[in-house]
């Protein structure tokens, strides 16, 4: 298994608090060695994961309807909105890149994962687009196309390899048909843990850059399992001892893990990058494995978005995850 992420490093998730996208790009920028692309939901809708991801579709036009998101036949306000947000950020950062003079190996951007707007976007008729198969693999396929063009904007503009993350924290409820019908006498069926690995292989495909995979759920093995190149990015609370021998082999197979052990929260003292260090090592030596995947298979992350902290909590969050990342070197030949 092979990709491009780089190990022994930190990132955020994505989301960050505040409205200012100068301040969230200094940040991310000056806190992490693999810096990414701020999002802030806090501005509202065309800012927050599924409403975002509206600016990358490409001939999928979305809009905010009765407080839900839902398919269209033209773009609107929230297309115009959400592409404003994007470009706003995306000058931000160029700016704090070149201010900070950034020889980072990378930046990672995210979106909304296909799954998700599948469970959260409803088509024209109320449905969830999770009821309509083919509309799954149009709204995949606008996705995988707007992200590659999205990519190659990035790189050309820093000069740097663009990452590519796709948030899915309701794939889980696709996955098993649990996602909520337009009428109980309607349910929506689940889509086959190989048939969206198939999907999720496929924008892989047209993206064309290293791909992560984020959820801050509990991993679906079944599906995680069955995806070849991608990074996973878990909230490492959410793995126990059933989880152990998946992922084990998952990182003794060369599986890139970013793990999400800061905790995303407001502290009144300086969090010590020592102990997410430890507890990973710790998982490492109970799993069974050589201490060299801390050094080789992992990057650290916080254990969620930082949108509900403030920003002295977020920039502290991207810092102690940053020094636990350095650590793991040192602990790997212990």
């Amino acid at each position: 298994m092979s990709t491009a992420v780089p190990a022994g490093v930190a990132t955020g998730i994505g989301s960050m608090p505040g409205t200012d996208p100068q301040e969230a790009a200094r940040i991310a920028v000056g806190e992490t060695a693999l810096p990414f692309l701020p999002e802030l939901p806090a501005r509202g809708p065309g800012a927050d994961l599924v409403g975002r991801t509206a600016a990358l579709l490409i001939d999928v036009p979305m809009d905010y309807v009765h407080r839900t998101y839902r398919l269209c036949t033209a773009p609107g306000s929230l297309m115009r909105t959400a592409r404003d947000h994007l470009r706003w950020d995306l000058d931000a950062l160029e700016e704090q890149w070149e201010r900070a003079g950034s020889g980072a190996p990378a930046l990672k951007v995210q979106a909304c994962g296909p799954f998700t707007l599948a469970a959260e976007v409803e088509l024209r008729g109320g449905h969830r687009i999770a009821r309509d198969r083919g509309a799954v693999a149009d709204v995949a396929a606008s996705l995988a196309a707007g992200l590659a063009e999205h990519a190659e904007q990035l790189e050309r503009r820093l000069g740097t390899t663009v990452l590519v993350q796709l948030d899915e924290p309701s794939i889980g409820a696709v996955l098993d048909g649990t996602v909520t019908p337009l009428t109980r006498m309607d349910p929506i069926r689940p889509i086959p843990a190989a048939e969206a690995a198939q999907t999720l292989q496929s924008m892989a495909a047209t993206i064309g850059r290293p791909m992560l995979l984020h959820s801050c759920a509990p991993p679906r093995w079944e599906l995680l399992e069955l995806l070849d190149g991608f990074t996973l990015s878990l909230d490492m609370s959410t793995i126990g001892e059933p989880d152990f021998d998946a992922l084990g082999g998952y990182l003794d197979g060369g599986g890139m893990l970013a793990a999400g052990i800061v905790p995303a929260c407001d502290t009144a003292r300086p969090l010590d990058p020592e102990q997410p260090a430890l507890a990973l090592a710790r998982l490492i030596d109970r799993i069974g494995l050589p201490r060299r995947v801390l050094a080789e298979n992992l990057l650290v992350t916080p254990a969620c978005g930082l949108a509900g902290v403030g920003p002295t909590g977020a920039a502290a969050a991207l810092r102690t995850a940053s020094g636990a990342a350095r650590l793991l070197g040192d602990l790997s030949t212990d």
